[in-house]
This record gives C-alpha cells, sequence and structure tokens, in this order.
C-alpha cells in the first residue's frame, strides 16, 4: 500500500462491509408499510413496546425491565442524572472508556480508578478503596473491554457481585462487545449473577451498525422508570423509526446470522494484528484478547504516548490518546489499537509504521 496512505488506528468503528444494508432497507419498507404511524409518532421514553417486548424475550427479563434509548451512552448520562450529585464517588475501571469518563466529570462524580489486570479489575485494590470510598457505583466492561481488550474472570465477576452487595453499590455492567467473541468460553453476566444489583446495558451499534442509534439497559424496574423519567424530560422518547427497523430485523431472525458474519469478518483482523505485532514488535507487550474490538499495548520504558503519537503522524499513522483512558491520571505508555474496521493488509502496514516510530521515539 501507499505510505502516504493514512492509517487510522483510533476510533473503535465497525467495517462499512459489515452493515447489512440491503436487510434493513426491506425491514424498513415493511414498518413502514405495517406500522408507520406508530413508528413516525412520539411514544413512551422506555421505547417502542414490540421492540421492548423482543429484547425481553430474548434476554430473559419482564419488558418493564428493559429501557431502549438512542445508544447506550446516551443512557448513561441519563443514569447519571437520575442518580448522581455532584460529589458523588463514582468507581471504573483503570483503563476505562474514555467517554463514559467524560459523562461522569460533566455531572460532577469524583470517579475512582480500579486498577485493571489482564483478567479483570484488581480485587484487592478493589476490596481496599471500598474500605475508604462509598461509591454510587462502579462502571465496568467485563467482557472485551474498552480500551484494553480484557474479559473479567468467572471468579472475579463473583467476587465483584459479593463485594458489591457488601457494600451496597450499583453495579453498570457495559457489554456492547459481549456477542463477538472468536473463542474461548463465555462467562456469565454480572446481571445474571445479581439482577437486583446490576443494570446491563448493550448496543446495536457494534452488531447491526451506529446508524441505527440504538442501545438499551436491563435493570430493576422502578430504577429504569427513574431513569426513563429523564429520557421523557430529555427528548420525549426514543428514535421510533431506526428501533422499528431493528425490531423488524431482530423479528425476522437475522440477529445471529449478522453475528457470525461478524465473527468471521473480524476474528481474521483479530489474528492478523497479532501476528504483526509478533512479526514488527516482538517485544511488545500486548494483550491478546478472544474477541471485540480492541487489544492494548504497553509501551517500552521511555516511549511516552504523547512522543509516539507525534512519531506516528509523520508516517500518516493516527493513533488515540492513551492518557483520555485513565481516570485519575497514567496511561503514559498506553496505546489503544482498534482493529475490526481494518483489512489484514491495512493492519501490518500500520503495525509497521508504528515499530517504525517506536525505534525513533527510542533512538
Amino acid at each position: 500500500m501507499s505510505e502516504l496512505a493514512t492509517i487510522n488506528f483510533t476510533r473503535g468503528v465497525p467495517a462499512n462491509e459489515s452493515f447489512p444494508t440491503a436487510e434493513l432497507a426491506e425491514c424498513a419498507t415493511a414498518v413502514l408499510a405495517q406500522q408507520g404511524d406508530a413508528v413516525l409518532q412520539y411514544g413512551p421514553a422506555a421505547g417502542l413496546a414490540p421492540l421492548r417486548a423482543w429484547l425481553a424475550e430474548w434476554q430473559g427479563v419482564k419488558p418493564e425491565q428493559v429501557l431502549t434509548g438512542n445508544g447506550s451512552l446516551e443512557l448513561v448520562d441519563f443514569l447519571c442524572t437520575a442518580m448522581l450529585k455532584p460529589g458523588d464517588v463514582v468507581f471504573t475501571e483503570s483503563p476505562s472508556y474514555d467517554r463514559a469518563l467524560t459523562l461522569f466529570r460533566r455531572h460532577g462524580a469524583t470517579i475512582i480508578g480500579v486498577p485493571l489486570q489482564a483478567d479483570g479489575p484488581d480485587i484487592d485494590a478493589l476490596e481496599k478503596l471500598l474500605a475508604q470510598h462509598k461509591p454510587k457505583l462502579f462502571y465496568v466492561i467485563p467482557d472485551f473491554q474498552n480500551p484494553s481488550g480484557a474479559t473479567c474472570s468467572g471468579a472475579k465477576r463473583k467476587r465483584i457481585v459479593e463485594l458489591a452487595g457488601q457494600h451496597n453499590v450499583l453495579l453498570l455492567e457495559d457489554a456492547p462487545y459481549r456477542m463477538l467473541r472468536y473463542r474461548g468460553t463465555q462467562e456469565p453476566t454480572l446481571f445474571s449473577l445479581a439482577p437486583e444489583r446490576v443494570l446491563h446495558m448493550s448496543s446495536f451499534t457494534k452488531l447491526i451498525a451506529p446508524g441505527v442509534r440504538l442501545g438499551f439497559m436491563l435493570g430493576d424496574a422502578a430504577m429504569l422508570a427513574r431513569i426513563g423519567k429523564v429520557a421523557e424530560d430529555t427528548y420525549i422518547s426514543p428514535g421510533y423509526f431506526a428501533h422499528g427497523v431493528t425490531y423488524e430485523w431482530c423479528r425476522r431472525g437475522l440477529l445471529l446470522p449478522q453475528i457470525e458474519r461478524l465473527k468471521a469478518l473480524y476474528a481474521p483482523r483479530l489474528d492478523a494484528c497479532l501476528a504483526a505485532l509478533d512479526k514488527h514488535m516482538p517485544d511488545a507487550v500486548a494483550t491478546r484478547p478472544d474477541g471485540g474490538f480492541f487489544l492494548s499495548l504497553t509501551l517500552p520504558e521511555g516511549v511516552l504516548t504523547t512522543d509516539l503519537r507525534a512519531a506516528a503522524a509523520k508516517r500518516n499513522l493516527n493513533l488515540a490518546d492513551g492518557l483520555a483512558f485513565f481516570p485519575q491520571g497514567g496511561g503514559e505508555r498506553f496505546l489503544r489499537l482498534p482493529f475490526c474496521a481494518l483489512t489484514a493488509d491495512v493492519i501490518d502496514e500500520g503495525i509497521r509504521r508504528l515499530a517504525e516510530a517506536v525505534r525513533e521515539v527510542r533512538k
């Protein structure tokens, strides 16, 4: 490929070729013909009733335990409005999803980071922090974590739930990548272990396309009603047309085949990323995830993310700011690598440029 072509190892976006465009077009036509008035009108803030019923059956809960929105991140914002006051303590993993950190800060929360290990949060550190603070919630991404790629072990999931019960902490489980497991064995959700103490979130952004703007939250019906009231006061109702199209698509049984297509598309790209690191950066300390959208690197001693980004930019390689993922500082040598939107040859060339940039910064 041309040295002039820009390569973006920045945002965790799906591949354009993954979108089921033709299927969605058929579903849009059908939903307008069959229930056009319903999807073009205002409705309850919790979302389109048939969609909520479908989600409830899929997830094994009651419809009143499902809240939908225009993407799951917006639901986090509504939750913060409903439940947090300035100064309230929120625990997150460290590193964690930078957009969620931004929302917690916007609502005036005091964010405390729990160090993340290869198999999930550091439980010893979590226990010590719980002895020192009284968090309103602990935001966790147990499956193929953004930004690290780590997956929380089954033993740690059980311990997190136990500690949350002992300390009366709400767990906010963000699971947009959970269905994208390319190998290995699935662990239970935190929600399945303690439905009374967990709000579970996911999204169709990674499974269908960002454009459907559909996230959902599962949990206690009364708690979701509080969050739904904030949603109602914000936008009256979410985008019923997009949600109606998504419901029609799901109703037709297209979700599971789509997930299999995504696995077949993305698994080789993860393998290509790991192979390129072995080839061009054999000394790199990288996570080796079994799914999801990301892996991450700890850069060599003396190589700072800020300097590396500048060196990479000279090679038309764009990198994300590793510092942004850490709630209380840190991340000076952290680098997230999203791979799903890039082909194998682009990934290899990107890692080659990255290795070259690392060598320049180390001199």
